[in-house]
């Protein structure tokens, strides 16, 4: 992992396309601004970990549902 330290206004360029620039900071909190094609998906990690547990609990239900059928055939 790299780690850089910016100050508010300051850009980092990521690849050929993709700008991250710190619009300011407030106490501990970092406000960014995203400029990327619309090719490039941006999500928040929390929303990728939210998701992943609901893919996660449906797929545990679906093994139980099995099991409460029992053998089909």
């Amino acid at each position: 992992m790299l780690v850089l330290t910016r100050r508010a206004g300051q850009l980092l360029r990521i690849g050929d396309s993709i700008d991250l620039r710190v619009i300011r900071i407030e106490g501990d909190r970092v406000v960014l601004g995203i400029a990327a094609p619309t090719s490039v998906r941006v999500v928040r990690g929390e929303l990728l970990d939210a998701v992943s547990d609901e893919v996660r609990k449906a797929g545990a239900m679906g093994d139980r549902v099995r099991e409460l059928l029992g053998p089909q055939g």
